[in-house]
């Protein structure tokens, strides 16, 4: 694997040697580029005055084409992003929900704003169990992507160390249009198209969409994904700018996989032939229609149904309205939106480690015997019947999990509004902008945690743990219909924020070549909310432990507010020696205030965290070849790695371990493109850090010692991939060959790093061939079958590991896999 990483390393460096005249023809300067992403003639609008050459701003930002979406074939959103410098995801959780680290920020997620024309879709990162993967989904009326990494993402968005923005497709004098069919062998069937045009003199249309059916990754034994999105939009062009009116609708259901058991903890031994390692998951028909039971606050028992199969069911309506126009200089830009919609998640969540039947059993026979009598022995049966179920028939294990539902609805009213203009002055040039945003916006939830009983098996069956008595009769049973503990978390709120925010940034160039910028954004938020208090109850079931010690409203609502505010700065300079070489270093300042459903919580951590950031980059850039290193320090303090543990006794997340401290990461970043001859290029990004938690405090017992100068959970030291590419004519046929070798370094799933994540590395392949308006692409993802393990089980080894120097318990990457994309444009 080290000579992989060299073999990177030393890619990058012969960019340096491959700047030549020889290609500088091929892309002159101010051109944009056809088969690279990223190059240094890329036209970007993000995070900018106005729209800039990439080479000609002080921070890392790419842009990733149709074409790029194409070559890098990801399996999901994630996996796309994942293929640039400084961005570490997890892609194993299915097509949306992912993880997604920004180096520095150890977070996962939470610092990445996702944007879709330069405005939000929701005003934070983050929503009831749902983040901007989950509204902004890639297909063919995304023309291209905008990824900016640190430097000014905290001064022209909220929450943020990057910015994921969409810039989506607008429709000019000609028409235009695609469609093309994705057939998998997951069960994967897509029909993506879109069609763009003119609609009358200087006014333009453009709509598309995609449908997708989708088995799975995974065997669920029911379908993963369903569902699609439409999303159209006017533009009219007046003689000074444009106005735009947008549309997005969203109805999807993705099945959510977690983590899984890999090896028994007793033995070491594998557990593939029981869950297989590409293929098993613990979702199954089996929950399909869950009966969950709570006590309301008026003292009722309530009884609904539940469909795993549902998903995360993300339903959502977005409008919004785009305005430009340069009056004698003045860019005037004002956008709006708003979205409503509503989350139905469901999920089984990984809880403890498999257990002994046996012993599993024995744990319960105190509490069995003080509730049904004399306990002679226990037995297992399929859950709700009397058929015998012998776990040493199998893997000789039993397990638990936590099946999870969980109703959301919210809102989001975004507006912003900014004016520039451009000075000259005695001394070089000022371009200023100076601009105000403000949202309304809010979630409600109602949340429902209930224990399950289930075998050691792909699509588990529940099991139900009987207590017999020495004559054989059964006296009672310590599960109902495989249900452990009901209710074991519940909670209802709800909430509402109004935010106001100033922000400016000016850009000053000295002389041509010589620029400083820099840039302050306040926000002030006020945020009102309530949640239902909650109590231990028992139902009142003498047949079963299984309502013993459940969670039940009061009937009392705990009403709150709170009114943080945040103001975050950047100070960048830039110089180039020429429109081939330059240099620029940056800091940045960010601070993010908690969310909005902290005052929809009982007894949540308030911390307004804060994270410094400094990068120094050197850019090269010549023809479709280019360089981009960037040097990065990152400071965050305070650190909240404070986390909600799961108890098995309970069966509640609510063992609340508190870490507060702070994270030092230091490292390099590589992102570049050889363009080796006019029909092959060499593609790739490396970082290589050093990330550390220092100075840790808690105040529950925990040994903060023990995580000083440990590397951050689940972070590597080394990631990257390469990316080669050839492209050639044969007739009138363009022909397109590639592959990619990602690699991911070692990682840790818990603060004292006991238990690792192995380093692993995946190859794929495709090719894409051209003909006329017809196009066919084949394309293959981890051809070789790596294993390779994320995230861990965060439930119970976040602190000390899982017992193991390596991890047997986790949410491996997908297996082999094959597409087949079928496309036409006219």
């Amino acid at each position: 694997m080290l000579k992989s990483v060299l073999a990177t390393g030393a890619a990058f460096a012969a960019l340096a040697t491959a700047f030549t005249p020889a290609y500088a023809d091929e892309a002159p300067a101010g051109a944009p580029t056809a088969s690279n992403e990223s190059t240094g003639d890329d036209i970007i609008v993000t995070g900018s005055t106005r729209a800039e050459r990439r080479f000609d701003v002080s921070y890392a930002v790419n842009t990733i084409s149709q074409e790029d979406f194409e070559k890098i074939a990801p399996v999901n959103f994630a996996d796309l992003i994942g293929q640039l410098p400084g961005f570490q995801t997890e892609i194993t959780g299915g097509e949306v929900q992912n993880i997604y680290r920004i180096r520095g920020l150890p977070n996962d997620g939470g610092f990445v704003s996702f944007q879709q024309d330069g405005l939000p879709l929701f005003h934070e990162n983050d929503g009831v169990f749902f983040r901007g993967d989950a509204i902004l989904k890639q297909d063919l009326m995304t023309d291209h992507v905008e990824v900016v990494r640190g430097g000014p993402a905290p001064v022209y968005a909220s929450y943020s160390g990057a910015i994921i923005n969409a810039i989506t497709v607008t429709g000019g004098e000609e028409a235009r249009g695609k469609a093309q069919v994705t057939l998998g062998d997951t069960g994967l069937y897509r029909l993506d198209a879109y069609q763009a045009g003119k609609l009358a003199k200087d006014t333009y249309y453009a709509v598309g969409g995609f449908m997708r059916y989708h088995d799975g990754y995974r065997d669920n034994g029911f379908p993963n994904d369903k569902g699609g999105q439409i999303r159209a939009n006017i533009k009219h062009v007046t003689d000074n700018g444009f106005i735009k009116l947008n549309f997005n609708y969203v109805n999807d259901h993705n099945t959510f996989y977690l983590p899984i058991p890999t090896n028994n903890p007793l033995t070491g031994a594998s557990l593939n032939q029981y869950i297989d390692y590409f293929d098993g998951t613990m979702n199954s028909p089996a929950f399909r229609n869950v009966n969950l039971k709570y006590r309301d606050g008026n003292g009722v028992v309530q009884s609904r149904n539940s469909d795993l199969s549902d998903g995360r069911h993300m339903q959502m309506v977005n409008f919004g309205a785009h305005y430009e126009g340069d009056f004698d200089g003045w860019l005037v830009t004002a956008a709006a939106g708003y979205t409503q919609g509503k989350n139905d998640f469901t999920a089984f969540y990984s809880t403890t480690n498999p257990a002994d039947g046996n012993a599993f059993a024995a744990g319960y026979l105190a509490r069995a015997t003080t509730a049904f009598g004399a306990v002679d022995h226990f037995g297992y049966t399929l859950a709700g019947t009397n058929t015998v179920y012998d776990p040493y028939a199998a893997s000789g294990l039993v397990m638990q999990g936590q099946y999870r539902d969980i109703h959301s609805k919210f809102y989001s009213g975004q507006a912003n509004l900014s004016v520039a203009r451009k000075f000259d002055t005695g001394i070089g040039t000022h371009d200023i902008k100076l601009g105000v945003y403000g949202s309304l916006y809010g979630e409600d939830s109602r949340t429902l945690y209930q224990n399950y009983l289930i075998e050691v098996s792909g699509k588990p069956r529940t099991l139900d743990l009987v207590a017999y008595n020495a004559a054989g009769s059964e006296l009672g049973r310590v599960t109902d219909n495989g249900v452990l503990n009901y209710a074991a978390t519940l909670n209802q709120g709800d909430s509402d924020a109004k935010m106001f925010a100033l922000y400016a940034n000016d850009t000053w160039e000295i002389v041509p070549g010589l620029r400083i910028d820099g840039g302050i954004r306040h926000e002030r938020y006020s945020y009102k909310g309530w949640a239902a208090l909650t109590e231990a109850a028992n139902l009142g079931d003498t047949t079963t432990l299984a309502d013993d010690s459940t969670r039940a409203f009061t009937g009392v609502i705990l009403n709150q507010k709170l009114k943080p505010s945040v103001t975050n700065w950047t100070i960048g300079a830039n110089y180039d020696f020429s429109s081939h070489i330059g240099v620029y270093g940056r800091a940045s300042h960010l601070e993010t205030p908690p969310n909005v459903q902290t005052v929809m919580s009982i007894n949540p951590t308030i911390i307004t965290t804060v994270a410094d950031q400094f990068e120094a980059g050197l850019k090269l850039s010549m023809g479709r070849s280019y360089l981009y290193v960037t040097g990065f320090y990152t400071n965050f303090d305070p650190l909240n790695a404070s986390f909600l543990a799961y108890d098995p006794t309970t069966g509640r997340n609510d063992v609340n371990v508190p870490f507060i401290g702070e994270a030092q990461v230091k490292g390099i970043e590589f992102d570049g493109a050889w363009s080796v001859t006019p029909w092959f290029t060499l593609n790739g990004a490396l970082t290589v850090s050093d990330p550390k938690y220092k100075n840790f405090q808690s105040s529950t017992g925990a040994d903060p010692e023990q995580a000083e100068g440990n590397q951050i959970v689940r972070q590597p030291k080394v990631y990257g991939n390469i990316r080669p590419s050839f492209d050639f004519t044969t007739g009138d046929t363009d022909v397109s060959i590639y592959g990619r070798y990602t690699y991911m370094g070692k990682r840790f799933v818990d603060l004292y790093n006991n238990t690792a994540l192995p380093a692993y590395g995946t190859v794929g392949a495709g090719v894409t061939v051209k003909h006329g308006t017809w196009q066919l692409q084949v394309v293959g993802d981890n051809l070789f079958n790596a294993h390779g393990l994320t995230e861990g089980n965060t439930r119970t080894d976040s602190l000390a590991g899982q017992g193991s120097a390596e991890a047997i318990y986790g949410r491996p990457i997908f297996g082999r896999n094959f597409r087949l994309v079928v496309g036409k444009s006219w």
